[in-house]
């Protein structure tokens, strides 16, 4: 039986979207690496069986050669090269340190975090930085640019990709191209509406900054938070 057949619950592709990755079997995975089975084999029992030969062991896997791969009915040399890819992908992961995430402390870390992209520019722009709860990176983005004078700010994207990160907190900021740093009427809208917003989520509003080259005003120093 094909995979298409399959009660959609069963198929690798789709179950992945809607459970997650962490659902699927280690048939699964090594179902979606090759993509297909056979006449006589769906892709996952292709994949157990070529597991099963190695004691269901990834290791064993890695160390089988083309050739070997291509004793299975169903798996020709793309499959082959294929799976040996993602296993060697595995590898060279496992190999590597995980790398530091920045941590955000402080406005002054903010600050220094912002400033390359919105320092010097001639428009107003709007960026994010999404933290975890130890303060510590986990995405940030540019969400928008805007005129001379203002920038839009759309709430629903913002938290969204906060939820996307699993942040538990956003530092925003935008730059003022005149090179004051004195918050707007405008300004202090979007910090209170970012901040209400962060509340219903649990995905707090940590700093609000205004960027200039070399200087900021940041709305959680002020007590404005």
């Amino acid at each position: 039986m094909s995979i298409k057949h399959l009660a959609e619950d069963d198929r690798p592709r789709e179950k992945f979207l809607l459970k997650g990755k962490n659902s699927l079997s280690d048939a699964e995975l090594l179902a979606i690496i090759m993509g297909s089975g056979s006449r006589q084999d769906s892709a996952v029992d292709l994949a157990r069986k070529i597991l099963k030969s190695v004691g269901d062991n990834w290791h064993q896997l890695s160390k089988l050669s083309i050739s070997d791969l291509q004793k299975f009915n169903g798996v020709g040399e793309a499959k082959a090269i294929s799976i040996l890819t993602a296993l060697e992908i595995g590898r060279r992961r496992a190999a590597q340190e995980v790398p530091e995430l920045k941590k955000i402390s402080s406005s002054l870390d903010a600050f220094h975090f912002f400033r390359p992209y919105l320092g010097d520019l001639q428009t107003e722009e709007f960026w994010a930085i999404y933290v975890n709860q130890s303060n510590k990176v986990v995405h940030y983005r540019r969400l928008s640019t805007g005129g001379i004078t203002f920038s839009l700010v759309d709430v629903r994207i913002l938290f969204k990709i906060a939820l996307e990160y699993y942040a538990t907190g956003i530092f925003i900021a935008h730059n003022h191209p005149s090179g004051g740093l004195k918050p707007s009427n405008e300004d202090r809208r979007i910090t209170t509406t970012v901040a209400e917003a962060g509340k219903l989520l649990n995905i707090f509003l940590i700093d609000h900054l205004i960027v200039s080259q070399d200087a900021y005003f940041s709305f959680a120093d002020e007590g404005l938070l």
